[in-house]
């Protein structure tokens, strides 16, 4: 089968690899779609740790084709998505209900084969049932929906909240469809692209910013701002320093920035602790996909939340290396790899 394999830093390619098997155990599912993911990105410069060569892709939705002789629950042409992150179960973490910091934690995509291939194995535990009827690209999204539903548990919002989103890739416009959903009646979203900041307003944003044309602090939090003294919470969705940065002084007195982009290992980003302690900020950080997947999956299923405007283009198996080792193009939100 074909597969795009990440043979080490700034090096990937199409190969043909051997169609793997189900271990009893396992699901061997036919890939319908998978997400092109900035982690990938960050995989391909060696940004964020894996173990090549290993075949990339965590967003990943398929038809089963085999089962394993223990697997229960599941049946030949059922449309499934896949949790990548596959957490040992006995360290002090997994014991705590914290599967996300998993000591041992082993992802798809990541530390063994993923979806950027015509199939891939997956764990019985880490399926979980879509609807036959639902669009088969639909259901790459719901690792990153999983995600966002996590930092949307730790940012705790009330129907009422103020929010703004920086940043808008599919993480920030998945994160402003959520704070819709969850009673927030501002919503503000801040990229420097115009055609996200059009996209956001139709998915849900009450007020966009372009942070490149204003003080974008000033602009929403200052005395004649959107939102006087700041906002209640505050979702970083980009993962660069600049917008790490801005997120705690757009956050008012009291209130809660959640860190859900993901930054290059070992960039650094400045803040004043003095300033954290005086206005009594609540930073978190928002690590992957603990116990979302099944929420994920059933709101994609419902229809709640908008998918087809967030998917940019499709491509093939042969077009996928390129897209990875290449910056998103201009407006890019994202990219699903179509093996057939």
């Amino acid at each position: 089968m074909r597969a795009v394999r990440l043979e080490g830093v700034g090096s990937i390619a199409l190969r043909e690899v051997g169609k793997p098997s189900a271990g009893p155990d396992d699901l061997l599912v036919r890939i319908e779609a998978c997400g092109v993911c900035g982690t990938d990105r960050h995989l391909f410069h060696g940004e964020f740790p894996c173990t090549p060569p290993v075949t990339l892709g965590h967003e990943f939705s398929g038809i089963v084709e085999a089962i394993g002789t223990a697997v229960s629950g599941f049946s030949v042409g059922d449309r499934v998505t896949g949790d990548p992150n596959i957490a040992c179960g006995r360290c002090p973490h997994c014991h705590a209900g914290r599967i996300n910091l998993c000591y041992n934690l082993i992802a798809i995509g990541i530390r063994r084969d993923g979806g950027f291939a015509e199939y891939v194995v997956l764990p019985q535990k880490q399926a979980f049932l879509l609807p036959k009827d639902l669009k088969p690209t639909h259901g790459a999204f719901c690792e990153p929906l999983g995600c966002c539903l996590h930092g949307m548990d730790l940012a705790r919002i009330k129907p009422g909240s103020s929010v703004a989103v920086l940043g808008g890739g599919v993480i920030g416009l998945l994160t402003v469809q959520l704070a819709r959903l969850a009673g927030a009646t501002t919503i503000i979203l801040s990229t420097r692209q115009a055609s996200r900041r059009a996209l956001a307003e139709e998915l849900g944003a009450t007020a966009t910013v372009d942070p490149s044309a204003c003080d974008i602090i000033d602009t929403v939090g200052g005395p004649s701002g959107l939102l006087p003294g700041g906002v209640d919470v505050v979702f970083e969705c980009a993962g660069v320093r600049e917008t790490v940065e801005q997120s705690m002084r757009l956050a008012k007195a009291g209130g809660t920035v959640v860190i859900v982009g993901v930054m290059p290992q070992g960039m650094k980003a400045e803040f004043e602790p003095f300033d954290l302690l005086f206005r009594e900020l609540k930073v978190l950080g928002s690590f992957l996909n603990p116990f979302t997947h099944r929420r994920a999956a059933d709101l994609i299923a419902s229809g709640a939340i908008e998918i087809d405007k967030l998917i940019s283009r499709q491509v093939t198996l042969e077009e996928a290396a390129a897209v990875i080792a290449n910056p998103p193009a201009p407006g890019e939100v994202k990219v699903l790899v179509v093996p057939r």
